[in-house]
């Protein structure tokens, strides 16, 4: 079970909080992006240069996902391909994303990208703040537990 980030949008906050993670339950955490990332030095946690352009992160996250894998990203369609892929997607304020909820988001944001393209709708999400980090902490944790959990026993 590895985690891999979608590093380059993902909030400083969400970065430590995973560096701590990974120490303290021996996760593998990469992070992906097309600009250099400064991780501390660790057995557990790496990155991953890609070249710049559209989705090439995306892309060499879903290549590299195993199922089982956890994804952090505030991407819909990224999380939609991880999920296909046999993985989970988590957002970093803190929605889980699974094969029960994945269709209703990318539905919902195709139609909210819609809107905006026609200029119906103004502006983007709020910013991120202390309770979106805590709901992305416990969020983390539940699937951190069930993950060891299931390594344990299979």
């Amino acid at each position: 079970m590895k985690i891999w980030v979608d590093a380059d949008a993902c909030p400083g906050d969400i970065k430590e909080l995973l560096f701590r993670a990974a120490e303290r339950t021996k996760t593998q955490v990469t992070l992906v992006a097309n600009q250099p990332m400064r991780t501390p030095l660790s057995d557990f946690i790496d990155s991953l240069l890609v070249p710049s352009g559209l989705n090439v992160a995306d892309q060499r996250i879903v290549e590299l996902l195993e199922p089982g894998d956890l994804v952090i990203t505030a991407d819909i369609p990224l999380a939609a391909d991880a999920i296909a892929k046999g993985g989970e997607a988590l957002n970093p304020r803190g929605e889980l994303y699974t094969s029960i909820n994945i269709g209703e988001r990318l539905a919902s944001r195709n139609l909210l990208d819609e809107l905006r393209g026609e200029g119906l709708i103004t502006g983007g999400p709020s910013n991120f703040n202390a309770k979106d980090r805590q709901a992305f902490a416990n969020q983390l944790d539940r699937w951190l537990t069930a993950a060891i959990r299931k390594a344990r026993s299979g």
